[in-house]
């Protein structure tokens, strides 16, 4: 069973866009995922822009990958480490601490994620 951050099974990030690094709507992790797609976050505007300045635009729809763009309130499997960098910006996207992969902590300290907790 995969856990999330707080050690219970780990929830459904979003299946609307489906998301997800092998894009079954949770934020799974294994080997292949370098990037560790580990954060279910609901992205905002200034996020997203954010993202696209760092070289990963997350807006533009990519039709070729089943892909039609985010828009703010969509909840997605973000890296974690890009998640940080927007947390020392200090425009971090709410978590869904349920979804979250609990590897997150490997680079994320759990104090962080509650405090940016989705309510």
């Amino acid at each position: 069973m995969m856990k999330n951050v707080l050690g219970a099974k780990l929830e459904i990030c979003n299946l609307k866009p489906i998301t997800g690094f092998t894009r079954n709507g949770c934020c799974e992790t294994g080997p292949e995922d370098i990037g560790q797609h580990t954060v279910c976050a609901e992205v905002t505007e200034e996020f997203l822009h954010f993202s696209k300045l760092q070289g990963n635009d997350l807006m533009t729809p990519r039709p070729e990958f089943q892909f039609n763009g985010l828009k703010a309130g969509d909840r997605w499997c973000l890296c974690a480490n890009r998640w940080l960098e927007a947390l020392e910006e200090g425009i971090a996207p709410p978590v869904v601490l349920e979804a979250t992969h609990e590897k997150a902590l490997e680079i994320i300290d759990l104090a962080e994620l509650k405090y940016h907790e989705l309510r």
